[in-house]
């Protein structure tokens, strides 16, 4: 093989290359390479930093709804507990009233009663006096005899 010139004009020019390359070009090159690596690995962190604390909010929210609807639950057993009460506080009343009702018709009625014997009273003695008056076919004074009538309501 025939070393000439030219070879070693290319070999001084290569190295002459490589010694510019790695000088100049390279650490730039490196730089970037290192700034994309670490925004990577930043980005990575971020995501898993993102990741976790979705997880995390996650786990929250379904503490959260699990315990509105414990809360959801309590507040209808509640009411349902109320309803109960309200029906059984107006069962109560009704009841009542009705006692109330029945107590005043019963007072009523009795004061009926009363009023229908008394009416009794006085017509039995209005008949007594009629039938003695055609007994006896004389006119009787109701002034005078007004004890007697007196007596026989309270007999019959």
């Amino acid at each position: 093989m025939n070393i000439n010139l030219t070879l070693i004009a290319q070999a001084v020019a290569f190295a002459v290359f490589i010694w510019f390359t790695v000088k100049f070009v390279w650490p730039p090159l490196l730089r970037a390479i290192e700034q994309r690596q670490a925004q990577i690995a930043d980005g990575l962190a971020a995501a898993e930093k993102g990741r976790q604390s979705l997880e995390v909010s996650s786990k929250q929210a379904e503490a959260a709804i699990a315990e509105a609807r414990a809360r959801a639950q309590e507040i209808i057993a509640q009411a349902e507990k109320r309803g109960s009460q309200l029906i059984d506080e107006a069962k109560n009343a009704a009841r009542e009233e009705s006692g109330r009702e029945k107590a005043a018709a019963k007072a009523e009625i009795d004061q009926e009663v009363s009023r229908a014997r008394e009416a009794l009273r006085d017509q039995v003695a209005a008949l007594a006096v009629a039938g003695a008056e055609k007994i006896l076919r004389k006119e009787i004074n109701a002034q005078a005899h007004a004890e007697l009538l007196a007596q026989l309501k309270k007999e019959i």
